[in-house]
């Protein structure tokens, strides 16, 4: 009886748990939109390592973030290739840079240098073999897409960088960076740029190939088994990745303060469904009292307000997942860091329907304390 009954009078009674309905909505999307902004943003900061693809990194000792990479000698690279399990290796630079627009836009960049074969591992996801190409020649830049307007400039344009003069030959995607702006060249005019990167005696990574990547794990411990000698320490490109989300997350004040933001926004939405559906089941108390008077047991009253708060829910939940998959296409097509995974979705679907079904019981509480007959009148 109880779910014929509790789909019935939610068909019948739809505009009374409308609002129920679209509170659950809201409060889905609010947490999936938070979180996956949330890991959108932290996750611009391991940019570097997720667009590349590099099986093994190795940089500066204790690095926190793959983009906060110090120099390490290049001399280690002969340390590396000593394992014949490593097929390929090449560097990586990170350097600063102070732009100046043709129209203006003066303002500090990253530099991203990286190896310019067509093959090449560093930033393999975002720029393309073509535009690899493109930056043999001295002086060549990319820039992400999203980033012209800040830095108003066009695909053909000149600029300057630290008072050399540079042009932009295309635009890379999925490299926006949070803090700045990346600006990616070849190593060769990375160094011209940037003083601090001059001479070959220095990089800030290397990223290596593994010619079974399944060997991947035990390539990194023989090369921990010499690192400290060598100042050098080594990472699996997930490690890096995870370190980096972790230290922007949980270390730095703006991943922290996000965080906060984000669990408020979470109880916001959890009071609102809570108070909300309790509002909606609290109105029905009248047909309740009706069937309790008709000797109906308390158990089976609760066991329909449990499938009228889960329906509600479901619906709710399957709303909110439609826009939730909008925001994320609107986000993409504006470059917002938006990274939606499916255990936020699950962990947002799981508390906000728990939040339905305990918000339902508690508005049964006067109708177990209260004479039928007094509900009634």
């Amino acid at each position: 009886m109880a779910v014929p009954l509790a789909r019935k009078s939610l068909i019948h009674e739809w505009r009374r748990f409308l609002p129920a309905t679209i509170s659950v909505a809201f409060s889905g999307v609010l947490m999936i939109v938070q979180g996956a902004l949330l890991l959108g943003i932290v996750g611009a900061n391991a940019l570097y390592v997720t667009q590349s693809r590099a099986d093994l990194w190795v940089g500066f000792p204790g690095t926190p973030s793959a983009d906060l990479g110090r120099p390490i000698d290049s001399g280690i690279a002969a340390d590396i290739l000593m394992d014949p399990r490593i097929s390929r290796l090449e560097t990586l630079l990170l350097g600063n840079g102070d732009w100046r627009g043709a129209r203006g836009g003066g303002m500090s960049v990253t530099l991203v240098g990286i190896d310019t074969r067509r093959d090449g591992l560093g930033l393999a996801r975002s720029v393309t073999p073509r535009e690899r190409v493109l930056l043999q020649e001295e002086g060549t830049i990319l820039v992400d897409e999203s980033d012209l307007d800040k830095l108003a400039t066009d695909i053909g344009a000149t600029a300057e960088i630290n008072g050399h003069m540079v042009r932009i030959v295309g635009v890379t995607d999925n490299l926006r960076s949070m803090g700045g702006v990346n600006v990616v060249t070849s190593l060769s005019t990375a160094r011209l740029l940037d003083p601090a990167l001059r001479g070959a005696d220095k990089a800030t990574y290397f990223l290596a190939g593994v010619e079974d990547p399944r060997l991947t794990s035990a390539v990194r411990r023989r090369l921990q088994s010499f690192a400290g000698k060598a100042r050098f320490e080594s990472w699996t490109a997930e490690d890096l990745a995870n370190r980096s989300v972790r230290y922007w997350l949980l270390e730095s004040g703006a991943g922290i303060g996000f965080v906060f933001a984000t669990l408020i926004a979470m109880l916001v939405g959890t009071l609102i469904t809570s108070q909300t559906l309790m509002a909606a089941v609290a109105a029905s108390t009248t047909q309740y009292a009706t069937l309790r008077a008709l000797g109906v047991p308390f158990t089976d009253l609760r066991r329909i307000v449990l499938k009228q708060a889960g329906l509600v829910g479901a619906a709710g939940l399957v709303l909110g997942l439609a826009c939730s998959l909008l925001a994320a296409l609107l986000a993409r097509l504006n470059a917002i860091p938006f990274e939606l995974r499916g255990s936020i979705m699950l962990l947002s679907a799981l508390v906000v329907f728990s939040v339905a079904l305990v918000a339902g019981l508690l508005a049964l509480r006067p109708l177990r304390r209260a004479d039928p007959a007094s509900l009634l009148r």
